[in-house]
């Protein structure tokens, strides 16, 4: 089965998981610097079977689009370009950030580790996925 890969977009670095190949479970892969992210993708499809990628969709409170929407919209956009055979599932990422801060402190990170905002990238691409694999139970 292939895998389902989830992007945490951001303008400076990208937070990226992916589930093992029954798609059972979400893990942590990497960040990333967001300029290399293509190249990166292209690579990682040339190596990996990937089914989907889930993009988060920045919503406010109220469920209107946020302030960064027209910039991950814009990336979702590019992506569909340049990977257009490649299945976009847009998920909500409200709260995602702060699941991930909660999860480390949960974890024992100290205070240090957790002001390492790749790691809650990381983590929150990490939720976001597991979150869409237990939706689709």
């Amino acid at each position: 089965m292939p895998r389902i890969l989830s992007i945490d977009y951001g303008q400076k670095r990208t937070g990226i998981a992916v589930t093992d190949e029954m798609q059972i479970i979400a893990s942590g892969l990497t960040t990333i610097p967001t300029h290399t992210l293509t190249d990166f993708l292209k690579d990682y499809f040339a190596k990996e079977k990937v089914e989907a990628v889930l993009i988060g969709e920045p919503k406010q409170m109220n469920g209107q689009p946020s302030e960064s929407a027209s910039v991950i919209n814009g990336f979702a956009k590019h992506f569909s370009n340049i990977f257009p055979d490649m299945k976009v599932i847009r998920v909500d990422e409200r709260f995602t950030s702060k699941m991930a801060f909660q999860t480390m402190i949960d974890s024992g990170l100290s205070k240090k580790q957790r002001q390492n905002k790749g790691l809650i990238d990381e983590i929150s691409a990490t939720i976001m996925l597991q979150d869409y694999l237990s939706s689709k139970k």
